[in-house]
């Protein structure tokens, strides 16, 4: 898939120890997955806090990159540096933030793959879109936000059209197509997992609604 396999993932190592900068180099290409799914108001700025977090923890690395050479390194440093403000700063804070959105990616791509679908309007994507919504995003939105996601899910491209334009505007069997989306999720899937298992393991998840 052009938009997706534009640059791999380096697979998760044995120890779950997370480089820094080959992350941000292949996540750096997944924002305009959010072009693909219309709705401006609503995808737009996803696609926006995805990419603010991403430079955000860019300048946490670059300031010392010896001493950010994994994400692990991030946490525990700017644990030991930001005392009681942590884990609610810093690129800490912009980590925690990009993983829900990229959740919410993968949940929505895992969903199309797996071949969850409306049977009355099997070319729709609303059934995958808020399935994905419900796992990585609900419950750190308000209210207001929360009603802007569940009605954008009436104004989402038809499956065909968005595997269309993550490969580019090219014609490419479906079949094809979720085979690359099978490729990109057992690469990226496992990268998640841990970083969620480190947010877990040192304490460092909030659960205030943005």
């Amino acid at each position: 898939m052009a938009l997706l396999l534009e640059h791999e993932f380096k697979p998760l190592p044995a120890d779950k120890q997370i480089e820094t900068l080959p992350f941000l180099e292949a996540v750096a290409h997944l924002p305009p997955f959010f072009d693909c799914l219309g709705t401006p108001i609503v995808y737009s700025p996803v696609k926006a806090d995805l990419t603010g977090n991403i430079k955000k923890i860019r300048a946490v690395y670059d300031s010392n990159p010896a001493k950010f050479k994994t994400l692990q390194n991030i946490l525990e440093v700017e644990k030991e540096m930001h005392g009681s403000a942590w884990p609610k700063t810093g690129a800490t804070l912009a980590l925690m933030w990009l993983k829900r959105g990229l959740k919410f990616m993968l949940v929505l791509l895992q969903s199309i793959s797996d071949g969850e679908r409306d049977e009355e309007h099997p070319n729709l994507i609303r059934v995958n879109a808020m399935k994905a919504y419900e796992i990585a995003l609900k419950k750190y939105h308000g209210w207001m936000l929360q009603k802007l996601f569940t009605g954008s899910v009436y104004a989402l491209p038809y499956k065909s059209d968005l595997l269309k334009a993550l490969e580019k505007g090219k014609d490419v069997k479906e079949e094809e197509s979720i085979e690359k989306i099978h490729q990109f999720l057992s690469r990226v899937t496992p990268i998640l997992d841990a970083i969620y298992e480190m947010y877990t393991k040192m304490n460092a998840e909030l659960s205030y609604k943005a």
